[in-house]
């Protein structure tokens, strides 16, 4: 993964984990906003085609995951 590819997936993690700090979207809602977000700035990206919307979906499911990864260090920090 070159430094390319890898922008967009901390710009969209961050966006998410924000996203998820307030309290205006609830929780479960998080997976769509993100698959949404991706798809979309893939098509901004590189324009409308089956292979964007893949990496948009990779995009998303990467984000999803570190978010999901920063919520389970943090918990277990605090638990300690």
């Amino acid at each position: 993964m070159d430094i390319n590819e890898f922008a967009p997936y901390v710009g969209l993690a961050v966006i998410l984990y924000a996203i998820r700090q307030t309290s205006r979207v609830s929780n479960r809602y998080i997976p769509i906003v993100a698959i949404v977000l991706g798809v979309l700035y893939s098509f901004w990206e590189s324009g409308v085609s089956p292979h964007a919307t893949l990496v948009g979906l990779k995009y998303a499911l990467l984000g999803i995951g570190t978010v999901a990864g920063v919520k389970y260090f943090i918990e277990s920090s605090a638990k300690k």
